[in-house]
């Protein structure tokens, strides 16, 4: 039996266990240096998004998402400095990921629609929006989908891709808004009574705003009345109030001038024989 060279075998043992105690060491300094880099990283982060005023969910998700990126990439650094062969490690995580991103496109599209919608902000909650054939006012603006509370109070859910790749009219965005309406009266009545009983109507109203200042504008001959375009301007929260009022008191105010609004007429023939 020969003799085992035992001083050969703990040199080696000391040789190796030194070097791998170093790639460890080596290691660890990784970890506790990265960590605080990315610390640092997600406080700079959230004070940035804190001065734009992002929201506070798009806030969390974003710094969390970024930091366990970062994390990802420290511990594969780590590896190789301990002579893991990370190509084969990335590999597993880049297919993974395809796997998951193609399982869950639509919901992914929703998701980066949600994100675009928090950072750029074309509505915010409370804003009264039209968007994908609805219109309602924007109760919740979600991650995936955007929540509106149309004016017989039903929610409307949207997803946010669709949201984020379609037009959106928002109307809470200026704080005047001018109303249009058509007024027709009969072809007999004169032109400039109407004009001034209409624009009476709209400077009696304390709603309606005096800068811009309110028009009256013949706007066409139709087949069976004169067109009148009625232009008062009002602040955004007072437009449906004020829209009302103005067609009420067109109606009373006409009746009371002698100026007929014409209705459709039917005509009955009878043939004799």
């Amino acid at each position: 039996m020969e003799n085992i060279d035992v001083d050969k075998w703990a040199s080696l043992m000391i040789e190796h266990g030194s070097n791998y105690g170093f790639k460890v060491l080596g290691a660890l300094a990784i970890w506790f240096v990265g960590s605080w880099i990315i610390k640092k990283i997600k406080r700079l982060l959230i004070k940035a998004m804190d001065k734009f005023k992002y929201d506070e969910s798009l806030e969390k998700f974003i710094s969390n998402l970024i930091v366990g990126v970062l994390k990802i990439l420290l511990v594969v650094v780590i590896l190789g400095n301990l002579g893991v062969e990370t190509t084969s490690f990335a590999a597993i995580l880049a297919a993974g990921g395809l796997a998951v991103g193609l399982a869950l496109q639509g919901s992914l599209s929703n998701f980066a629609g949600g994100v675009l919608l928090l950072i750029f902000k074309p509505y915010k909650i409370g804003d009264f929006i039209e968007a994908q054939g609805e219109m309602g006012t924007v109760k919740e603006i979600e991650i995936f989908t955007t929540k509106l509370n149309t004016p017989d109070n039903k929610e409307v859910i949207i997803p946010n891709g669709a949201m984020s790749n379609g037009n959106i009219t928002n109307y809470s965005t200026e704080k005047k808004r001018r109303i249009d309406i058509t007024m027709g009266v009969s072809y007999d009545a004169d032109i400039k009574q109407t004009k001034d009983v209409l624009m009476k109507i709209l400077i009696d109203n304390p709603k309606v705003l005096k800068d811009p200042a309110p028009m009256i504008l013949l706007s066409e001959l139709a087949d069976s009345s004169v067109n009148y375009k009625m232009r008062p301007w009002t602040l955004t929260e007072d437009y449906w109030n004020v829209y009302f009022e103005v067609m009420e008191a067109s109606k009373i105010e006409l009746d009371k001038a002698g100026i007929e609004i014409p209705y459709p007429h039917s005509v009955e023939i009878h043939k004799t024989e």
